[in-house]
């Protein structure tokens, strides 16, 4: 992990906001997973800001943790300890435990600190009290900037104890929320790789069987040709006796129906193999493209949250939403609104245009006409908006020649991964068909 790992995702948000603070505020016991409490330190320093050293030394773990990455840790600690070799647990602790006792360690943390998060420090040098420093707290957590506002808010000398408390308990909760969130995606992701598995090894069980009873059959057939030859072959010659030749071919005959009817059946047994064997491989297919949907948007969904702690971080899945979503106008129609303002900002930080429309819902759907006019391309989940508002939606955008694309679901990773593929297909304008991801047409639930 080379970034602080709170950038808030919608969910985490709203489940930290989901108690009303102003009648029954969150009470945390101030103490740090991985060091036993401390007694609370003085009060704020009355003139300036405090000090990393100034700050309760449970707070340093938690600090340190969310406000630099493991990469600055690591470079900043060179300069004391040796590091080659360590862990970034290990360089984490060493970091906690100097910072009590090395002054040197304290001021070089604080100073990278403060360099790092200086908007965040300008920003809350100028608010007055405690009041406005919990509105800007709760806007940065909302918003997802939470590293920079932590440090700004714990380092300001107008910080009660209370509100020092409240900081660190929702940056404490976050670490869980992100944890639980992502080994969920895992675990979801193993499953379906091992239902795959378990396809493939049927399929390939049901084509050896089919291929043995074809075996069967042919070798069935070739008897029969046998014995039909040696049957003719035996009436050849003078019977002297004609009971005898008669019963022969009563016998040849009921030989001949008996292989039928075991040919037949076996010809039956074998085509139901093979339809059954034709079914698996779809839905194994089926379950392969779910699997790399799913792939995508993890990554998408990892590719944000990196994004989104790191200022400047790029990489190959960053230039191509840049391609894709640069200068285009993205109308998305239905979804949930605790997903919008992820989605929008993805939107506006790779240079796009960004509306929503309820879906007949929220908005009224005379609106919806004008809005499809105004997009380039028009995105819609496919679970969270109903049947009706997608066929209206579909027809407007083939009567405008607009592009529309429906999502799997309503997460910031299933946009993110639709978007996500080459830019060819997303320059396209003005045809007025359904693309899904990396232009493909995706399987909806639903809609069809």
């Amino acid at each position: 992990m080379q970034q602080p790992p709170f950038r808030l995702l919608a969910a985490a948000d709203a489940a930290l906001t989901r108690v009303d603070r102003a009648d029954s505020p969150l009470r945390y016991a101030a103490v740090d997973c991985c060091a036993t409490p401390e007694p609370e330190a003085h009060e704020a320093v009355a003139a300036g800001r405090a000090r990393l050293v100034d700050l309760d030394h449970h707070l340093h773990c938690s600090v340190i943790g969310t406000c630099l990455s493991t990469a600055e840790l690591r470079k900043l600690m060179a300069r004391f300890a040796d590091v080659k070799g360590a862990s970034d647990l290990d360089i984490h602790h060493d970091a906690v435990r100097q910072t009590s006792h090395d002054p040197q360690v304290a001021k070089a943390l604080q100073k990278a600190l403060d360099h790092r998060h200086a908007p965040a420090l300008q920003r809350a040098s100028k608010l007055a009290d405690a009041e406005a420093l919990t509105a800007y707290w709760d806007e940065s957590l909302h918003q997802g900037e939470v590293p920079g506002a932590y440090w700004a808010v714990l380092t300001h000398r107008k910080t009660t104890p209370a509100l020092r408390q409240r900081v660190f308990g929702d940056v404490h909760m976050l670490s869980h929320l992100v944890g639980a969130a992502n080994r969920a995606d895992i675990r979801r992701l193993v499953a379906l790789e091992r239902d795959n598995a378990e396809l493939r090894e049927k399929l390939d069980r049901q084509q050896l069987r089919s291929q043995e009873l074809m075996e069967e059959r042919d070798r069935q057939i070739a008897a029969l040709r046998r014995e039909l030859i040696e049957a003719a072959a035996a009436a050849a010659p003078e019977r002297q006796d004609r009971v005898e030749e008669s019963d022969r071919a009563e016998k040849a005959a009921a030989l001949i129906a008996l292989q039928t009817a075991r040919r037949e059946r076996a010809e039956q047994t074998a085509a139901a193999a093979q339809a059954e064997a034709a079914q698996l491989a779809e839905t194994l297919e089926h379950l392969r493209r779910h699997t790399q949907a799913l792939g995508r948007e993890l990554g998408a969904a990892e590719l944000q949250l990196r994004l989104n702690a790191d200022d400047g971080g790029r990489n190959d899945q960053s230039a191509q939403l840049d391609a894709q979503l640069q200068g285009r106008r993205i109308l998305y129609v239905g979804g949930r609104p605790s997903t919008y303002p992820a989605i929008r900002d993805l939107v506006l930080r790779h240079g796009g245009e960004f509306r929503r429309h309820g879906g007949g819902l929220e908005d009224r759907a005379g609106l919806l006409a004008a809005a499809v006019s105004w997009a380039h391309v028009v995105v819609f989940p496919v679970d969270c908006i109903d049947h009706e508002s997608v066929d209206n939606l579909k027809r407007l955008c083939t009567r405008q020649q607009v592009r529309y694309m429906p999502l799997r679901s309503a997460g910031i990773g299933c946009f993110a991964a639709a978007f996500s593929g080459p830019a060819e297909g997303a320059q396209a304008q003005g045809e007025g068909r359904e693309d899904g991801p990396s232009g493909t047409s995706p399987i909806c639930p639903r809609h069809g």
